[in-house]
């Protein structure tokens, strides 16, 4: 096979391009734009996964409610059954709580998970 030859041009640009891609502030401010994205999803996941619980809370809750009162209805002991609609209202409260406090946290961890930039370059930085 003969020797391929490349422009002096060619590989001096590759070699430019692969000294600006993993020089240290490079590689910095890339590795944190991953950790930030990923700390986002994670977030996200945290306040979806506590809506899918309100929500199923809040579908176990009619159900018991709708349950209760038709028992409260045709048996007329509404001490037994007020405390059952009770119950199921107080379990949608907990729910809808822990989803705030769900949110809210998820939110102060964004804040204090910036996304990253670039240091300013360093003494070591500048002379490569």
């Amino acid at each position: 096979m003969a020797d391929l030859l490349v422009n002096h041009q060619v590989i001096d640009a590759i070699e430019k391009v692969r000294a600006s891609v993993s020089s240290p502030g490079a590689v910095r401010e890339t590795g944190s734009g991953k950790a930030f994205n990923f700390v986002a999803q994670a977030t996200a996941m945290a306040v979806q996964d506590a809506t899918d619980n309100l929500r199923n809370v809040s579908t176990m809750s009619t159900t018991a409610i709708g349950v209760a009162m038709t028992q409260l209805i045709s048996s007329g002991d509404t001490a037994t059954w007020t405390n059952v609609i009770r119950l199921a209202q107080n379990l949608v409260k907990s729910s809808a709580d822990d989803f705030k406090n769900i949110g809210a946290t998820a939110a102060v961890v964004m804040r204090s998970f910036p996304p990253g930039e670039a240091p300013p370059p360093s003494k070591a930085d500048a002379d490569e």
